[in-house]
């Protein structure tokens, strides 16, 4: 993935998902430190903040997650019929820089495309945990993408702000 400039310190504004039901999702679950809405529908999810590759502004979404050893594993899906990847994947290609929150954590992460064997390993394991991404890949041209988020380590001192500066 590209680089950029992480979102971790960032204080001013994000933006919520354009769809009204993600948006209302996610601030329910920052309301809640997931309490309401880390099992939604019966399926684990966090909130990603990240930037946008055009406009430079704070974006937030809700996603489904695996857990694949100490990272977190997302499947870059948009909807059911769609031939083009999602806006917020498009966006960590651009920024692996972001942060996440699960459940009343809150820590940043370093985004990359999972490839080869390693794309194919965590495919399995998100389709057993989401069968419904074995219909999407049914349903569209492009191959799907595993997105991997891994801890950025906190360097700061204590208490300190944590900062990503260029390329892990």
């Amino acid at each position: 993935m590209g680089m950029g400039t992480d979102v971790g310190t960032d204080t001013g504004e994000v933006f919520d998902s354009p769809d009204p039901s993600v948006a209302e999702h996610v601030r329910r679950y920052l309301a809640t430190d997931g309490a309401s809405g880390h099992l939604e529908g019966g399926s684990p999810n966090l909130v990603l903040t990240y930037r946008g590759r055009k406009s430079g502004k704070r974006y937030r979404t809700g996603l489904f997650y695996g857990v694949d050893g100490d990272r977190y594993v997302l499947v870059a899906s948009g909807s059911a019929i769609t031939h083009t990847h999602p806006l917020w994947y498009l966006n960590l290609v651009a920024t692996p820089g972001a942060h996440v929150q699960v459940r009343g954590e809150h820590f940043a992460v370093r985004a990359h495309t999972a490839q080869g064997e390693e794309r194919e390993r965590l495919w399995r394991l998100m389709t057993e945990l989401a069968p419904v991404y074995l219909r999407y890949e049914e349903r569209t041209r492009r191959t799907i993408p595993v997105v991997v988020l891994e801890r950025v380590p906190d360097t700061a001192p204590a208490g300190g702000m944590r900062r990503v500066e260029g390329p892990p």
